[in-house]
């Protein structure tokens, strides 16, 4: 897996958006936050829940200048049915059936040809600012990544279980 503040590889795959498909790069991107995560595939059981947890959140990510955008190793027409299948899905759902992105990011499981559960956090200069794989029956928290994000655009150092709104500490008072 890719360390912190490593250049995030770049890509550009085929994936559906409110129900259009095109091509989406990394790249068009930069100078914003981005939310990257890899899943493992389309017509899953723990899969459904990320995406409908990332949905149901969108407004916020975007609300702090972030993308939201998800990658499987699945194709166009598995997409377009399973985003129509769960009502529709606002942010990119990714198409990686090369394995070139999974590969790129090291969170292929060569086992099963599928993405491990991953989820990176791109700053707007394209650095890794934040990185966690999941075992492949455990769902990620949308609202820890969230946290997170949040933390990070405060540039300033967070103390375990900080929540937006609560105060940043100082470096340079003595705790």
């Amino acid at each position: 897996m890719l360390a912190l503040n490593a250049e995030a590889p770049v890509f550009s795959l085929e994936g559906v958006e409110g129900g259009r498909v095109r091509t989406f790069s990394l790249a068009e991107y930069r100078k914003r936050w981005v939310v990257l995560f890899f899943y493992p595939a389309d017509f899953t059981f723990v899969c459904p829940t990320e995406i409908r947890g990332f949905e149901a959140r969108g407004k916020e990510f975007e609300s702090c200048g972030c993308q939201v955008l998800a990658i499987s190793v699945d194709d166009v027409a598995s997409h377009k049915a399973w985003s129509d299948e769960l009502g529709g899905v606002s942010y990119p759902l990714l198409c990686d059936p090369a394995r070139q992105a999974c590969r790129a990011y090291g969170v292929l499981n060569e086992a099963d040809g599928r993405a491990f559960r991953a989820t990176f956090i791109v700053s707007p200069d394209g650095r890794i600012a934040w990185a966690l794989v999941s075992p492949m029956n455990v769902g990620r928290s949308v609202e820890e990544t969230f946290r997170v994000l949040k933390a990070l655009q405060t540039g300033r150092l967070c103390p375990a279980d900080w929540r937006p709104g609560e105060p940043t500490l100082d470096p340079g008072l003595k705790y």
